[in-house]
């Protein structure tokens, strides 16, 4: 969880549980206030106005099924995150639901439309956004030129550089040469100008240092205010849990946990125990 940046990635979700009934069933975060009343605050159940809803999605990697019928929401205007520990099939589901891996069963709505058997390229035109872990950028063009070649519809630069004003001041910079987190701001940028209606981010921290990090999560945060819902997936559990609204957990392919951030917040001996099965000694 929180500390200095990780160490090698053993790749992503290569840890496959061949007996899918050996999973526990998910754990639901308790109501702290069951009464009812007209504002449900900031840890409420998304409901249906969930802006990506997933239901009982399973992902393959080839032949093997990774993810098992994962179920999620993610409301409008929040940040949801999806924490586990290396090979829990967090990336195999951002694939999934981005159209990069082969959606074996279930439903995947965005808006409330069925975009499980899209092509990835139809699924960003639809507004899914997706920062993938590799950082990839064209390190030969400008900061400037790999905006504009991912600028799709209404998206605009000029609230890309509001967010990272860093950016704005290297903007005639070839992207080869930025650090490694300011090449991280200009892949979440380039995501950001394709105008997405939701924003799939995998392990943005990879790599970098815990002040950079920070500085990411702030962002993350800032572009709820764009009208963009994120759906997370961080190593920094602790600060991915300060900015979100609804947690989910997977181990071995499955929901483990479902339920409001803060809960896990308030509680670490249930998100240890949530991702290794164990109670902390």
């Amino acid at each position: 969880m929180s500390g200095s940046a990780p160490g090698p990635d053993p790749g992503p979700d290569a840890v496959l549980d061949p007996d899918p009934h050996t999973s526990p069933e998910p754990r639901t975060s308790p109501d702290p206030d069951p009464s009812p009343g007209p504002d449900l605050g900031p840890d409420a159940d998304p409901g249906p106005d969930a802006v990506l809803r997933l239901e009982a999605v399973g992902v393959n990697r080839g032949e093997a099924e990774i993810v098992h019928e994962v179920s999620l929401e993610v409301g409008p205007g929040t940040v949801t995150v999806v924490l586990g520990s290396n090979g829990a099939g967090k990336t195999t589901l951002m694939d999934g639901i981005a159209g990069v891996a082969q959606v074996s069963s279930g439903a995947i709505r965005l808006g409330g439309s069925p975009i499980e058997k899209l092509p990835a390229y139809r699924r960003a035109r639809a507004g899914l956004g997706y920062v993938e872990q590799s950082r990839t950028v064209f390190r030969t063009l400008t900061v400037e030129q790999n905006l504009l070649v991912a600028r799709s519809g209404r998206g605009e630069l000029g609230r890309v550089f509001t967010l990272f004003p860093e950016l704005e001041r290297r903007r005639n910079l070839q992207a080869g040469h930025l650090s490694g987190g300011e090449q991280q701001m200009l892949v979440l940028g380039r995501a950001l100008v394709s105008d997405p209606r939701v924003m799939l981010i995998d392990e943005m921290s990879m790599g970098l240092a815990p002040v950079v990090v920070r500085r990411l999560m702030g962002a993350v945060g800032d572009m709820v205010g764009l009208g963009i819902s994120v759906l997370l997936i961080e190593q920094f559990a602790a600060l991915a849990l300060e900015i979100g609204t609804r947690a989910y957990v997977l181990r071995k392919g499955r929901v483990v946990y479902a339920g409001s951030c803060a809960e896990l917040r308030r509680n670490p001996e249930l998100l240890h125990e949530s991702y290794f099965g164990v109670a902390p000694a």
